[in-house]
């Protein structure tokens, strides 16, 4: 399979250079963008690109407002700032996941309880969710609460995991059973559709990235999606300082963050924007590439969930057993095609190996066996 796999990813990108896990193309207006914010000399937090940036998300994912960031783990900070959450409150998420999705917790002062993932999605099994609850928590006073000491649980937060949507219907429900809050970490799913509607607006907040390695880059920066007008004037406010607008006071009425999004940063993502399209069209066809060549061996391709529509942002293959999956690390690394493992679990990080969970057998399987393969845009496909 090592060979053989090799040589694919080799014909699938036409090159016998190192292969990266998944590189930004910059063929656009990127340089015309941003030579024009560095010539008007606005290129810190205010100028037109970032409220252009702002729209243009905005209009594509179908939210109410969306708020540029200076990362994806800032727009989750406010997010979680924003759903109430405050020192000592309880937050359910999934244990596969990337550490900034325990990182934006961290620093609220909350603490993460992890439930177990499903192999359909990668992300939250509302399963596993709805029995952890109904065996853990209860309702009160408004509220969601552990029996054993009365801690909150305020919110619960899944992850798209590499771009595939969650069961957002079934979390919804369960949310809105439990009086909880959802929050999407669609850190990596720009261009992911849930049942026609767009990833990260189902619940009341949800957060994007444009890290280097995703889907679109604006070098570093985030987005937060609001599901109301208000929550996303209020997001605006408490990022950019919380001043208040005036031609030469400054005056800040409550404490805020300073998670602005550079205008260069901005610009480069407008250009981007203008690629996404064509570059969802062309990571699919990468994707399909994928799952025809695993079809008839021991490796599962990860496909999109029943009615979803996934941007496939890395794409992944759950090998027959650990072993299988350290040999073919090995060999593809070796052979200079870059290739990852899952991210650590949660739970297995010294900062998080105390936190409440439940069962995570699925998650602890994966962990042994999933890998990530070269997922950029290919201009053959």
């Amino acid at each position: 399979m090592s060979a053989a796999l090799v040589s694919f990813i080799r014909d699938l990108y036409q090159s016998n250079e190192f292969i990266p896990l998944h590189a930004p193309i910059f063929a656009g207006n990127e340089l015309k963008y941003v030579s024009e914010t560095i010539e008007s000399t606005f290129v810190s937090s205010v100028g037109k690109f970032v409220d252009e940036f702002e729209a243009k998300i905005a209009t594509f994912t179908g939210t109410a407002k969306a708020v540029a960031t200076v990362n994806g783990t800032a727009a989750l900070h406010t997010a979680l700032y924003l759903a109430g959450v405050t020192s000592g409150d309880a937050v359910i998420t999934q244990p596969l996941t990337f550490v900034a999705t325990c990182n934006a917790l961290y620093h609220m002062g909350a603490n993460p309880v992890f439930v177990d993932v499903n192999t359909e999605t990668l992300s939250l099994c509302p399963q596993a969710l709805a029995a952890f609850l109904q065996q853990h928590a209860k309702t009160d006073d408004g509220g969601c609460y552990f029996k054993s000491n009365g801690q909150r649980i305020r919110a619960v937060m899944p992850m798209h995991t590499f771009g595939h949507p969650a069961a957002l219907d079934e979390l919804s429900q369960i949310c809105q059973e439990w009086q909880l809050i959802l929050i999407e970490d669609a850190a990596e799913s720009l261009g992911s559709f849930y049942k026609g509607r767009h990833t990260g607006t189902i619940g009341q907040f949800g957060a994007l990235s444009f890290n280097g390695n995703k889907i679109i880059t604006t070098g570093g920066g985030g987005m937060l999606l609001c599901a109301t007008e208000q929550d996303g004037g209020r997001a605006k406010h408490i990022t950019t300082t919380a001043k208040v607008p005036h031609r030469w006071e400054f005056y800040h009425d409550e404490p805020g963050f300073n998670f602005r999004l550079p205008n260069l940063n901005a610009a480069l993502g407008c250009a981007q924007m203008e690629r996404l399209s064509d570059f969802l069209t062309k990571k699919r066809k990468v994707a399909m590439q994928y799952k025809t060549f695993f079809a008839d061996s021991a490796y599962q391709f990860v496909d999109e969930p029943a009615k979803c529509q996934a941007n496939f942002w890395l794409n992944a293959i759950i090998c027959p057993d650990q072993q299988s999956r350290d040999q073919l690390l090995q060999s593809t690394n070796d052979a200079g095609v870059m290739t990852r493992p899952v991210w650590q679990l949660m739970h297995h990080l010294p900062a998080f190996k105390d936190a409440t969970r439940g069962q995570l057998p699925c998650a602890e399987n994966l962990a042994q066996r999933l890998i990530n393969l070269p997922s950029s845009v290919s201009e053959l496909t």
